[in-house]
């Protein structure tokens, strides 16, 4: 990678991919690229919306990108509610994104999900290769899509790679519209109110990835020798599995005082209850070196730091 076209770049995980790759491969090197307009910026942005393949093609063209990191997406929840336009933008713009790499020769990314699951496929350790029959409109996508990179691979020889993401953690973007961001959220009002309802009912296990464990996967996985992927896309990762008492039992290490009450989403539950409680990512380690450094009490005590010096400076 020398060349980097994002989109989704004001995203949950495109705004922190974005400045790691600029601090790698340098600022002018890393076109960041969103339908909102960027603001200040650390190096070169504009305005795309990923439904338009001519700007995007011409976009990348002209800056000379070598590289596609597709993060622009519609998340689980907010497909749910909006089925058709969901469809529409992660499908579309994903034809799109993988039009563009085709016909310039670009290096692709994009992720997947543990939504690509179901509610048949195995839910403790699920295995890299398993039954995939998703029941929300956000995991048909992902399910697609991953079907779609490994077809771009194997007919046009474009080198496609991902990752099927957990519930990513951040201190940086606010939450998108995921059933994961519970865990996100969790940490804003432990700081704020020292309080927090849940939507996600007790006892339910999702897997989970702090974000700067996520980003070094994704830079990992596109610099690893090609000649050792088998899978391509999407390799199973993740860090940490865990039920909404375990989080507050590890936000009261730091806050004792915080308490959880719940008020379930039924929406946000049933497409919780169709995932895996835990995953294997035995393939991306052996394939590509997969690794993570936080695990609950370690993202916690990060999480809390960083995010208590965001909010006093907002």
């Amino acid at each position: 990678m020398e060349r980097i076209m994002i989109t989704g770049a004001l995203g949950q995980i495109g705004s922190e991919l974005t400045e790691k790759l600029r601090g790698i491969y340098g600022a002018d090197n890393v076109l960041a690229t969103d339908i909102r307009n960027g603001g200040e910026q650390s190096g070169p942005f504009s305005v795309l919306d990923v439904t338009n393949a001519q700007k995007m093609h011409d976009l990348a063209k002209d800056f000379g990108a070598d590289t596609m990191m597709h993060m622009a997406a519609l998340l689980s929840a907010t497909a749910e509610e909006k089925p058709l336009l969901a469809w529409n933008l992660n499908m579309g713009g994903l034809v799109n994104a993988l039009e563009a790499s085709r016909e310039l020769g670009m290096q692709f990314f994009t992720p997947s999900s543990i939504g690509a699951f179901g509610p048949s496929t195995p839910k403790k350790n699920t295995p890299q290769d398993t039954l995939q029959r998703p029941t929300t409109m956000y995991g048909v996508n992902k399910v697609a899509g991953e079907l779609l990179c490994d077809y771009y691979f194997q007919k046009f020889g474009i080198d496609t790679r991902g990752v099927r993401f957990p519930g990513l953690v951040s201190y940086v973007a606010q939450p998108g519209g995921g059933t994961t961001d519970y865990a996100v959220d969790i940490y804003y009002k432990a700081i704020e109110e020292q309080r927090y309802t849940s939507y996600i009912a007790e006892g339910t296990y999702m897997d989970m990835m702090y974000m700067p464990d996520a980003l070094q996967a994704i830079v990992d996985l596109m610099e690893a020798d090609p000649a050792k992927l088998i899978h391509r896309n999407a390799f199973n990762v993740t860090a940490m599995s865990f039920e909404p008492e375990q989080i507050a039992a590890s936000i009261r290490k730091h806050i004792p005082e915080f308490q959880m009450s719940y008020d379930v989403d039924p929406v946000r539950q049933a497409i919780a209850d169709s995932w895996p409680d835990s995953i294997d990512a035995s393939a991306a380690k052996n394939e590509w070196g997969f690794k993570t450094q936080y695990d609950l009490d370690a993202m916690t005590s990060d999480m809390l730091v960083k995010l208590k010096k965001k909010l006093m400076h907002v």
